[in-house]
């Protein structure tokens, strides 16, 4: 077998795209989206039909109506082709807006509901702010599932699973981005921060009996996947997809259950409080989750002007 067969055998693979062409190719179960995957989606031709539709029919609309028919365009199209989820992320100006993201949320859910797509087969994307994980605390009682993104530490995840969320997305690559930068080190996969993030989190999770899945995310190299075969989901790019299917090279199990029983790691208490002041304590996490944020709102800036364009 090849390292994507193999790796499949330890941990649910998910495509980490929105050019739903390039996934039949590697048979994942799920796949995710976010502004900046559909902004370069549909700057490709073959997605341009698409774009103009979702324009089309929404000319009498807000430009903000518009992207969304046109994110649940990409997402029936996506679920299509997989047998399980998409994701689908709301606008990140709404990252510190509980009751906005709520009520986009709804929206987004209802829109697919009129695709014909049910909700189960959807996870609404938020920032995992205290803003955006107090909104999935409320939309999960509604049977809304949520996918927590922009996640950089383990307050963050520990916050999410209190909350109930379904999922969360912790970004190994943009982890290993900010200490290569303030370090100049060029980390192994078995050394990198944002390996060692993503495994804390999941031996935490699965030590104190969380259902909150964990799949990591954001990944710069093939290495920094095997390292976490055994976790519940990886979300991975078709070039690192491509890579994984190009190799016959072994895959072993490096996070269980089992083991994650047997760390030493005590459960820790989270309260609003607790969260903001150990965020801020954590330089890392503080501007990666700025940062994210002004990038995803940027991309839409981008895809907003497309769309006014065409108006």
């Amino acid at each position: 077998m090849n390292q994507l067969e193999q790796l499949k055998k330890f941990t649910t693979v998910v495509a980490d795209t929105g050019d739903f062409q390039s996934i039949q190719a590697y048979t994942p179960r799920d796949a995710t989206t976010n502004p900046s995957l559909i902004l370069k989606a549909v700057q490709k031709e073959e997605y341009q039909p698409l774009l103009e539709k979702a324009v089309r029919d929404n000319l009498d609309n807000s430009i903000t109506t518009t992207i969304d028919h046109l994110l649940i365009a990409f997402g029936k199209q996506i679920l299509r082709t997989i047998p399980g989820r998409v994701s689908t992320e709301i606008d990140a100006r709404l990252s510190f807006d509980t009751e906005g993201s709520v009520a986009k949320a709804r929206e987004l859910i209802e829109l697919y509901r009129k695709a014909g797509i049910d909700r189960e087969r959807v996870l609404i994307k938020m920032a995992s702010t205290w803003e955006g994980i107090r909104a999935a605390e409320i939309l999960e009682k509604e049977g809304i599932r949520c996918n927590m993104t922009l996640l950089f530490s383990l307050t963050q995840a520990i916050a999410c699973a209190e909350a109930g969320a379904q999922l969360i997305s912790p970004f190994v690559g943009r982890i290993y981005d900010w200490y290569k930068k303030s370090t100049g080190i060029e980390y192994l996969p078995s050394e990198d921060p944002g390996v060692a993030s993503v495994k804390r989190i999941f031996n935490y999770y699965r030590k104190f009996g969380y259902k909150t899945e964990v799949m990591g995310a954001s990944f710069r190299n093939v290495g920094q996947i095997l390292e976490l075969a055994g976790c519940d989901l990886l979300t991975i790019s078709p070039d690192l997809l491509q890579q994984l299917q190009d190799s016959d090279g072994l895959v072993e199990r490096k996070l269980s259950s089992e083991a994650a029983s047997t760390t030493g790691m005590m459960k820790l208490a989270q309260d609003e409080k607790t969260f903001r002041f150990q965020l801020n304590e954590d330089a890392m996490a503080t501007e990666k989750l700025a940062e994210g944020i002004r990038a995803f709102c940027a991309d839409s800036g981008k895809l907003k002007q497309i769309i006014s364009g065409m108006r």
